[in-house]
């Protein structure tokens, strides 16, 4: 049997019904063994402020113990001016700090990235590796995903209705177990 692995999904998007989260929604039911995963949610967390390390607020303890008692990390993100939405930085500023004491090292990462447009958030994708692979955070490579025109793959109670994109999450996700299983800290 398979060493289970708690999955940490961190949503860029705090809006309720936001493509975003329909697609994480989407990927957690369609899961992958041995794969567990749950969202962790970020939009209670205050702006990072170093000031705050010696006595965190309680939102942010929460959230670093969640992240840490996680073995594997999925970012699922929009896009906003052609990057990582603030609020999706700040959480990864908050899970880095302080200096020494990151709970994102070592855990295998990936990200799918979604937009109403077709280039699929491929800008918020590629800013967010960077500061992920600068946290030591090894990211999935391949396969790539960036998925556009997020408007027409839900239906009105937010349900995944379009079967190529069901299909492609699948074999992200398997590629996602591997990955995880080759790079979790020993």
């Amino acid at each position: 049997m398979a060493t289970r692995t708690n999955v940490a999904v961190l949503l860029g998007s705090l809006r309720k019904d936001s493509f975003t989260r329909k697609l994480a929604l989407a990927m957690i039911a369609i899961g992958q063994d041995p794969l567990e995963f749950a969202v962790v949610e970020i939009g209670g967390l205050p702006l990072y402020n170093q000031d705050d390390e010696a006595e965190p607020p309680a939102s942010v303890v929460e959230f670093r113990k969640q992240v840490a008692a996680a073995g594997a990390v999925l970012f699922v993100t929009p896009e906003y001016n052609r990057s990582v939405p603030g609020v999706l930085k700040n959480a990864i500023d908050v899970g880095s700090r302080p200096y020494g004491k990151s709970v994102w090292e070592g855990k295998p990462g990936a990200v799918v990235s979604v937009s109403p447009g077709a280039l699929g958030a491929c800008g918020a994708n590629h800013h967010l590796r960077q500061s992920m692979v600068f946290l030591d955070v090894p990211m999935m490579q391949q396969p790539e995903a960036y998925i556009g025109n997020a408007k027409a793959l839900f239906d009105d109670a937010g349900r995944l209705v379009n079967d190529a994109t069901r299909t492609f999450l699948q074999k992200f996700l398997q590629a996602y177990a591997r990955w995880v299983a080759h790079n979790r800290p020993h």
